[in-house]
C-alpha cells in the first residue's frame, strides 16, 4: 500500500471523519486486519480559523506548505488537505512539494461528471460558497452552480464555525439545515455539494430529495484508491 499524508486539525472533528472513512474502506476493500498507512500533521486551528486578510492567507499557505514538505520527507506519496476551505491555498501548497496533492473539489467534480450532473448548489463555509477557488474547479468539470443565497451563507457559516468545528451538534441547527436543503431542492438544480468536511455531522446525506455529494467521503475514497493502487 502507498502511504498518504493528511493535513488535519482544520477542524479536529473532520480529521476524525477522514481517518475513519479511509481506514474502514481500506479494511473493506483489502480485507482482514488491513488498515491505511497514514501520516497526519494536525494543526492548532486557533491559528488558521476565520482567515480574511491576504497576509493571513499567506501565513496559512506558509504553515501548510512547510507541513506538506515534512509529510513528503516522512514518506507520504500523496497529500490531502482535510478541509474544503483551506483549499484556497492548495495551489501554493502543491507548488512546494513533488508528490500529488489530491484536490477535494476535483474529486467531487469528477464524480459529478461521471454521474452526468450538470446543475448543482454548494453548501459550506462562506469562502467555499462564494469565492472562485472552489467553484471554478467544479465548473471545470462541467457543473453549473447556483448563485449562493447570502442569508443561507451567513447562517451555514455560523453553524460550521461556532458549533460543528467545536464538536457540537445542535438540534435547532439540524432543523435549520433541513429547511435550507428543502428550499434549495426547489431550485432548478440536480444535486447539492456538501462542501464542508463538518456538515456530515448534521446532514443525513441519504435522506434528501436531491442527491448529496459528500465532499469528505468522496475525498477519502480518492485517498483509498491511491493507497490501494500499485506503483
Amino acid at each position: 500500500m502507498r502511504k498518504v499524508g493528511l493535513l488535519g486539525g482544520m477542524s479536529w472533528a473532520s480529521t476524525i471523519t477522514y481517518y475513519r472513512h479511509i481506514n474502514r474502506d481500506v479494511q473493506r476493500r483489502a480485507g482482514g486486519m488491513c488498515s491505511a498507512p497514514l501520516i497526519i500533521e494536525s494543526f492548532n486551528f486557533c491559528d488558521l480559523s476565520r482567515l480574511e486578510k491576504p497576509e493571513q492567507w499567506e501565513m496559512a499557505a506558509d504553515k501548510l506548505g512547510n507541513a506538506a514538505q515534512r509529510l513528503e520527507k516522512a514518506g507520504a506519496t500523496a497529500l490531502l488537505i482535510c478541509a474544503n476551505s483551506m483549499h484556497r491555498v492548495a495551489d501554493d501548497i502543491a507548488s512546494q512539494i513533488s508528490i500529488p496533492l489530491i484536490h477535494i473539489a476535483d474529486c467531487v467534480g469528477k464524480k459529478m461528471k461521471q454521474d452526468k450532473i450538470k446543475k448543482a448548489a454548494i453548501i459550506g463555509t462562506r469562502n467555499v460558497m462564494t469565492e472562485s477557488f472552489y467553484r471554478r474547479r467544479l465548473v471545470s468539470h462541467g457543473v453549473n452552480l447556483m448563485t449562493p443565497n447570502m442569508v443561507r451563507v451567513t447562517e451555514i457559516d455560523r453553524i460550521i464555525y461556532d458549533e460543528l468545528m467545536q464538536g457540537n451538534v445542535n438540534r435547532d441547527s439540524e432543523r435549520t439545515m433541513k429547511t435550507f436543503l428543502t428550499d434549495i431542492a426547489k431550485e432548478d438544480i440536480e444535486a447539492i455539494v456538501l462542501g464542508s468536511t463538518e456538515l456530515e455531522m448534521l446532514v443525513n446525506t441519504q435522506a434528501n430529495v436531491l442527491p448529496i455529494y459528500d465532499s469528505t467521503k468522496i475525498h477519502a475514497d480518492a485517498a483509498v484508491d491511491w493507497i490501494l493502487t500499485a506503483d
